[in-house]
């Protein structure tokens, strides 16, 4: 959501909490303006969101001594307000850190598992013995997996934070009390989901006042999610991990509130208190590659981001990258072969043994590079690359259909002023999630089990790394990714978008590392996302501007069908400038825009 409210500012309780002089308690005439930027550029520290009253919260606990991760957990928290129907604390997530005392890079997966009680054929329906319909699937509890997020934000806040989790919601809790103003993609996510939503009675309580989306210019509350807060912040993470909270959330998902009156069938779910008692983020080492001196970090499986982009940036590099249309042919296809290598090889590396450092390798890289021909596109979908990485043998069969994967999820980046970098993606799957919401909570439920695979998807001959598992984590593609220069951070980036979180990434870095775009331009510039399937789907933009020209190498370009139609992505990014100096980048026009603020805009 990007909304405008009264400047969001923290509580006297949080602001004594925060233990900052008197001086900088007064107010800053730096203060952020009320209206969202696309590009800000200045000093202090950073955040950039799809959200205007989101990345204030961000720049308001900068502003007052926190550093990058107390930004993101506080930023994150108020997009659960703002943006309910993405960010909410029943999702999941990758947290992705560079700390700059250490020059190191860490990251947290936070992504959602399988309850106990999930087993391979969860998602076939026992009457017929066939897979359920993705629409049966989402709306129910079938589709709810053990939330992260919280979790997430406690674990990066240990380890690295300076603030305690209940001072970082209070300006969140302020939003949801206060309000914020109804936007029309607000108003369009709700009315997407309105179908649904009607069905299932807190939802439809809590997102269709008076049974339909709210208005345009209207003002939002939220009074449940902010008692919720405030009963996090008093009752620690207990409270939501097998306590009272987690309670409410195995009840919601075994016994879904469907109306009496509704006749959609809404299968309940297995999740149970002890499933939420035992749930663990997980540290892991990010993924890294060398691409033309840059090094790229980013999120490792469970996360098929950091692997399947890391892998295309080793076979891209394998070319020099001159004018555009060579270059994006050439991005295309590096697309197609690190997607086959993708479906086949990743998924949760503590059930699937990931091949991952040879994924990474250069000579795996070479082997499937020297498939690319620089006038001639490869037939979509290909087959998986040879592990062995022996030769340059064009693989024979049929490859696999790119699996479904919700296309809606949100990112954020944050700076503080000492250089320490935050690249965060959170999602509970698509808008909406399961549709389930927890009654008198104020929050939704994820179908992040839905990311699995329902049946088999690979190529004969390959065992499926993404197949439902008790305790298992589905396989996704959020990719909140840093690049280091000289070991120091230069880039920070990511997007929402599903299975096209990874070309976007892809495509921004290397308009900004190889094309010579500023990183403004290198975000706004229109996009193409290539999954290994038959057609590339873009951008009308991109296909005005380039189709022609790429369809004389033989690629065939449609617009991308959505959600929304034609829209690819949302992302923010910061890039640093040197001498203290940041830019934080958000999205000019997609999904209405995002909201980049700076500490202060000079010295």
């Amino acid at each position: 959501m990007r909304r405008s409210t009264a400047v969001i500012g923290l509580t006297a309780a949080a602001l004594a909490t925060l233990v900052v002089p008197a001086q900088a308690r007064q107010p800053a005439a730096h203060a952020p303006q009320d209206q969202k930027q696309a590009v800000a550029v200045g000093y202090g520290g950073a955040v950039s969101s799809v959200d205007l009253d989101a990345s204030k919260s961000g720049i308001e606990v900068l502003r007052h001594g926190g550093n990058a991760v107390d930004a993101a957990v506080a930023t994150a928290a108020t997009l659960g307000v703002t943006e309910p129907y993405v960010s909410a604390i029943g999702g999941g997530g990758y947290f992705t850190y560079y700390d700059a005392r250490t020059r190191k890079v860490y990251t947290f997966d936070g992504r959602e598992t399988g309850p106990a009680k999930m087993t391979k054929d969860f998602f076939i329906d026992p009457k017929t013995g066939k897979p359920l319909s993705f629409d049966e699937a989402v709306t129910s509890g079938l589709s709810v997996g053990v939330p992260g997020t919280l979790a997430t934000w406690d674990s990066a806040l240990r380890r690295f934070g300076s603030r305690k989790l209940g001072t970082l919601l209070q300006p969140a809790i302020d939003v949801a009390d206060r309000g914020f103003t109804v936007d029309q993609e607000f108003y369009d996510q709700t009315a997407l989901n309105a179908d649904r939503f009607k069905d299932i009675v807190p939802t439809r309580q809590l997102f269709l006042p008076g049974g339909k989306p709210p208005a345009v210019g209207s003002t939002f509350h939220n009074p449940e999610l902010a008692d919720t807060y405030r009963q996090i912040s008093k009752k620690g993470l207990g409270f939501f991990y097998g306590g009272e909270l987690g309670k409410e959330i195995a009840e919601t998902v075994q016994h879904p509130p469907v109306d009496p009156a509704a006749t959609r069938n809404v299968r309940p779910g297995v999740v149970q208190p002890s499933d939420l008692g035992h749930y663990k983020v997980v540290p892991r080492d990010p993924t890294h590659v060398d691409y033309r001196g840059y090094d790229v970090y980013g999120m490792a499986p469970s996360s098929s981001g950091g692997s399947t982009d890391g892998e295309a940036l080793n076979i891209m590099k394998q070319f020099k990258l001159g004018d555009p249309v060579q270059a994006l042919h050439t991005y295309i296809e590096a697309s197609k072969l690190a997607y086959a290598d993708r479906g086949a090889y990743v998924g949760d590396p503590a059930y699937e043994n990931v091949p991952l450092k040879t994924l990474l390798s250069d000579r795996f890289a070479r082997s499937r590079a020297c498939l690319i021909k620089p006038d001639q596109a490869l037939t979509a979908p290909v087959l998986p690359g040879d592990l062995n990485g022996a030769g340059c043998a064009t693989p024979s069969g049929t490859g696999q259909q790119l699996p479904y994967e919700g296309p809606q999820t949100t990112h954020l980046v944050a700076t503080d002023k000492w250089g320490n970098v935050v690249s965060y993606t959170l999602t509970i799957e698509q808008f909406g999630g399961s549709a389930l919401t927890v009654p008198h909570r104020g929050f939704l439920l994820n179908n992040e089990m839905t990311d699995f695979n329902f049946t088999s998807s690979t190529p004969a001959g390959y065992a499926d790394p993404n197949l439902p598992a008790a305790g298992k984590r589905p396989r996704s593609s959020m990719a909140p990714t840093i690049v280091l220069k000289n070991h120091k951070p230069l880039l920070a980036v990511g997007s929402p978008g599903g299975s096209t979180i990874i070309t976007t990434v892809l495509q921004i870095l290397m308009n900004r590392l190889d094309l010579g775009m500023t990183l403004p331009e290198a975000i706004d510039a229109p996009r193409a996302t290539q999954r290994n399937t038959a057609q590339t789907a873009a951008e009308q933009a991109f296909i005005d501007r380039y189709g022609t020209a790429l369809k004389a190498k033989g690629q065939d370009l449609v617009l991308f069908p959505g959600p929304p139609a034609g829209v690819i992505g949302s992302a923010t990014g910061l890039e640093f400038l040197g001498g203290g100096k940041v830019e934080a980048v958000a999205e000019k026009v997609r999904r209405h825009g995002g909201s980049a603020l700076v500490a202060r805009p000079a010295r």
